[in-house]
């Protein structure tokens, strides 16, 4: 007996269902993503810049008005009453407080160029972190670094909470010399190695204690490299390690080999247990010299070097005039010091270099 086959069955149901809805391929979903994403951080960077000028301009017309009444009491007076009206018109943001933190803004960054060159990656809150600093090198510092490497708030802080400005070879400059140092960067985004290289180093997050080999250092450093770039600073890109120098059939190996983006140029990192030895230049110097000879790339700039070792003698690296070579010799710190007493050797340091340069000085 033959039999029809069986017909499926369609249901009401079936025949009103929507038809499942096509899922967009990924690199579609991927571009609108970045598309939307992109133009929010133009707005957001726009709406900051915006506010950010218009702060640096009400402090800019307060101050005026302040200026031709020197009275303290006056100014206090003035200053509350207008604070009152413009939050009873517009909302929070317009307390006595920030009205005067305007003021100061203007005062310190007097110079709207500027003002509106940093506005474009530095928020009103990054210029909060940097109006209280005294120093106003300090502060350019601190505004030009955080514009050129694009420092989040919390990364300024972090920065400033760790003596960055103290621990660059450049605080330790005259004045006048950090002054044009800062106006070239802040005209032709040139950073040099005096802006780039620390001095002391902190690897406390190493997690070395006691006693340690140097295989240990460089392999402690190998398995903390994000954290151990963090410290170097933005730009650095890491190459190589135990990198293989080869001279007149001699091998000789370099410990770490980075490269700096900004510096346009390669970077040799030597670690060192004990405290820096005059050896340690020529040493660096046959390293360097290798480097430009076969690895440098056309248009880098010619390769430094930086000696990481545990104490350093003032007057022999004086005498070495290391600076002629390329090389920087920086102290390491493997343990975190509190902070009066890394406050005091900090500014100790600074005071130190700055006096004997001035003794230098024709």
């Amino acid at each position: 007996m033959s039999t029809k086959p069986r017909q499926p069955t369609v249901t009401k149901a079936a025949l009103t269902r929507p038809a499942a809805k096509r899922v967009p391929s990924d690199p579609l979903l991927t571009d609108l993503r970045q598309m939307i994403a992109g133009a929010r951080e133009q707005v957001a960077r726009t709406v900051n810049s915006g506010l950010t000028v218009l702060y640096w301009h009400i402090g800019t017309r307060i101050r005026e008005d302040l200026l031709k009444e020197k009275r303290a009491e006056y100014g206090k007076k003035i200053v509350q009453a207008v604070a009152g009206q413009l939050t009873t018109e517009f909302g929070r943001g317009w307390s006595r407080t920030n009205l005067f933190q305007m003021v100061r803004f203007a005062e310190l960054f007097p110079d709207l160029k500027i003002v509106q060159s940093l506005t474009g990656q530095l928020s009103w809150t990054h210029f909060m972190a940097i109006l209280y600093l005294e120093d106003p090198l300090k502060r350019d510092f601190y505004a030009e670094m955080c514009r050129i490497e694009r420092w989040s708030t919390r990364t300024l802080e972090k920065k400033i909470g760790g003596m960055l400005f103290e621990r660059t070879a450049l605080s330790k400059k005259p004045a006048k010399l950090v002054e044009m140092e800062l106006k070239q960067l802040r005209e032709e985004d040139k950073l040099t190695p005096d802006l780039v290289f620390r001095d002391p180093y902190f690897l406390d997050f190493l997690g070395l204690k006691d006693t340690y080999a140097e295989k240990d250092l460089e392999t402690a450093i190998l398995r903390e490299m994000e954290s151990f770039i963090l410290e170097l600073g933005v730009g650095f890109a890491f190459l190589e390690r135990q990198k293989r120098v080869t001279v007149d059939g001699v091998d000789h190996y370099l410990d770490l080999l980075f490269y700096h983006r900004n510096l346009r140029r390669l970077v040799a990192v030597e670690l060192k247990l004990g405290d820096f030895k005059p050896g340690d230049k020529g040493q660096m110097e046959l390293y360097l010299g290798w480097l430009d000879r076969y690895e440098r790339k056309p248009g880098e700039e010619t390769p430094i070097g930086l000696i990481l070792c545990a104490g350093k003698r003032q007057e022999t690296i004086e005498l070495l005039n290391l600076e002629r070579s390329g090389i920087q010799v920086s102290s390491y710190w493997t343990e975190a010091l509190p902070k009066a007493e890394m406050e005091r050797k900090l500014h100790e340091a600074v005071a130190l270099a700055r006096a004997r340069l001035k003794l230098e000085a024709p």
